[in-house]
């Protein structure tokens, strides 16, 4: 899916467009996705990601992508965040224990 949010699960939304006359059409309602590249300081490393801009709201809010994804529950994730959030927890573990 190409208009999908990677981190929210974001997707469009179908309804109708209602003229004056209140003849109705449909129409959709797609979210305001941007593709960022943001930076994992566990990683070391750019992640670029398809993103609506309220979860760069969230992610800026939370302090950066690793602090978002070890936050983060698996339901609304993409596959390809779910094996990155796997990789960052378990790094993140091994630089605690140090």
């Amino acid at each position: 899916m190409s208009n999908y949010c990677e981190l929210t699960g974001k997707k469009p939304l179908s309804g109708n467009n209602v003229s004056h006359s209140n003849n109705k059409t449909k129409r959709k309602f797609y979210p305001n996705l941007k593709l960022v590249s943001l930076k994992s300081e566990i990683l070391k490393k750019n992640i670029k990601l398809k993103l609506s801009t309220r979860a760069l709201k969230a992610v800026d809010f939370k302090g950066g992508l690793d602090e978002y994804l070890l936050k983060a529950k698996n339901k609304r994730l993409s596959s390809k965040i779910k094996k990155l959030r796997k990789i960052i927890i378990s790094k993140n573990k091994l630089i605690e224990k140090v």
